[in-house]
């Protein structure tokens, strides 16, 4: 059986958004162990990373501490305040950084290379801040999922599609910026790259068109 991946989000803010709540809720359940798995062969190691799982890292005492029900619910979500580079298991020739800037682009074959996949708000500025800064001084190999910008739990699909099952970066189907219907006479451009369903609609968390209507509303409140 393949080695189990493991995808990290190292949290490079203070606070938890509501978007960023709703992108860790999807990257939990996306990287739920699948059915087929038994308990038992979860289990067969003492070893606590032996399933595929999410770590959301560097959290803040305060963030830690008082972390949404809704996120804890995910027994596949190991949360801690320690950085990435201190999670047990973890080798650093097993790990590969999602960077912008890397040299070469995500591809089937790392998928045998690497069990490590980091996140950190890297991917979901906008304008991108370059904030993978502060995660390239752990040495990790780097890999680029293209050249549009993401959101964070699009980059984890995307990742999961290439590595997991075998797509190469250029057969998965992508709708860039595309247009959300906010009411009957306004429409917001969102700025990034998502994964496109049949339907040519993006991929996106339950839940967040419905929270960028209601920012919406209340930024118009704002200017009244």
């Amino acid at each position: 059986m393949a080695a189990p991946k493991h995808y990290v989000v190292e949290h490079l803010d203070v606070e938890l958004e509501g978007w960023s709540k709703l992108e860790y809720l999807t990257i939990a359940t996306e990287t739920r162990p699948p059915p087929s798995v038994s308990a038992a062969a979860v289990n067969s190691s003492n070893t606590p990373n032996n399933k595929p799982t999410f770590h959301l890292t560097s959290l803040p005492r305060e963030l830690f501490e008082n972390l949404p029900e809704e996120l804890k619910d995910h027994d596949n979500l190991d949360a801690t305040m320690e950085e990435v580079n201190k999670l047990d298991g973890l080798k650093a020739e097993e790990v590969c950084l999602l960077d912008p800037r890397a040299e070469k682009d995500m591809c089937p074959e790392d998928g045998e290379v690497f069990r490590w996949f980091v996140f950190g708000g890297i991917l979901g500025d906008d304008p991108p801040r370059d904030r993978t800064t502060e995660l390239r001084k752990y040495g990790f190999t780097g890999r680029r999922l293209g050249p549009v910008q993401m959101t964070t739990d699009t980059a984890v699909r995307v990742t999961r599609l290439v590595v997991e099952d075998k797509i190469p970066l250029d057969k998965v189907p992508f709708v860039d910026f595309p247009e959300l219907k906010i009411s009957k006479n306004e429409t917001t451009e969102m700025p990034f790259r998502y994964v496109k369903r049949e339907d040519g609609t993006p991929v996106m968390p339950e839940g967040m068109v419905e929270l960028i209507k209601e920012d919406s509303n209340k930024g118009f409140l704002d200017m009244m």
